[in-house]
Order: structure tokens, then C-alpha cells, then sequence
């Protein structure tokens, strides 16, 4: 079973969200520059609050993607079972978060855990095809591109790579 513990990396924490994390969920989900990245379509509080915040638990594990310098979150990301020892890994960082290593140093802190503490041997991510940030991010992290027929792009990290705790 999942914990619901702190995940570090060098540049970022990744913190369990809670209900007192819906209001700022709500706006950045609610924003077209956040979501352009996440399916593209502002969602509501209520549909924030019913996804995000841990009430899909434990198929889903919510996080608050904060800054290691400042403490500031600038993005969220889960990850979801898929079968015993896989699953995937989403994550969405705000507009000033970007370009700056944010991203794949959240990648690593997810993978130490998923792979360390829950031996998964198989981690896929689905970036969309043109988002070419969000793909050398997650290239950087060492999933690799394993599909290129649909309009997400599937990517893999398999176990011969998770980093160990």
C-alpha cells in the first residue's frame, strides 16, 4: 500500500494534498495556461476537489509539486496504479515553473519512491505528442518513448533503470 509521505528531490518536494489544497488547485486547474498541458479544458472546483485532492486514494496518489528554494508549490502530480508493480505518472507544472529542471527532478523523486519503496518495475507517462518541453523533461527523468501512433505520446521507465532509495 502507498505512504503518504513527503517525497524529496534536489529541486523540488512532492507533498500529499489534502482538502485544504482545493482552493489552489481549483485555480490553477480552472486556468487555460495550466491545462493547456493537462487536457486542455479548465475544470471546475467541484471537479478539482472530487479528483485531485486525494479522494481517489490509494488507486490514486496525489501531490503538491513545491519548490525545494522557496517552499512555493508550482505544480501537482499523481501517479495511479495499473497493476501490482506498475502504473503511470502525471504531472503539471505552472507556466513560471518551466525550463528551470523542476520537472524531471519531480520525475526522479516520483520514480525513487514508485520504484524504492513500492517495486514497481514498469512506469509509463502519456505527454501530448507536440508538447515537446514536457517530452525532453520526461526524457531527462529516463522514460523513453515506446509508442508514437496516437495523438499522447506513451513513454516508459522500466525497472532496469528506477533509481533506488
Amino acid at each position: 500500500m502507498a505512504t503518504r509521505a513527503v517525497l524529496h528531490g534536489v529541486l523540488t518536494r512532492l507533498v500529499p494534498t489534502t482538502e485544504d489544497d482545493v482552493d489552489l488547485l481549483a485555480q490553477w486547474f480552472g486556468s487555460p495556461d495550466f491545462v493547456a498541458c493537462w487536457g486542455g479544458v479548465p475544470m471546475s472546483r467541484d471537479q478539482v476537489a472530487q479528483m485531485y485532492v486525494g479522494r481517489r486514494r490509494p488507486h490514486v496518489e496525489s501531490y503538491l509539486v513545491p519548490a525545494q528554494c522557496s517552499g512555493t508549490p508550482v505544480g501537482y502530480a499523481q501517479y495511479w496504479h495499473a497493476g501490482v508493480a506498475e502504473g503511470g505518472v502525471d504531472m503539471v507544472l505552472g507556466p513560471q515553473a518551466r525550463g528551470r529542471g523542476l520537472g524531471p527532478d519531480a520525475a526522479c523523486a516520483l520514480l525513487a519512491h514508485l520504484g524504492g519503496n513500492l517495486g514497481w518495475r514498469r512506469v509509463t507517462v502519456d505527454p501530448l505528442r507536440e508538447n515537446l518541453r514536457a517530452v525532453r523533461a520526461w526524457e531527462k527523468a529516463g522514460f523513453r518513448k515506446v509508442s508514437n501512433e496516437a495523438d499522447d505520446l506513451l513513454m516508459e521507465f522500466s525497472s532496469s533503470a528506477v533509481r533506488r532509495e
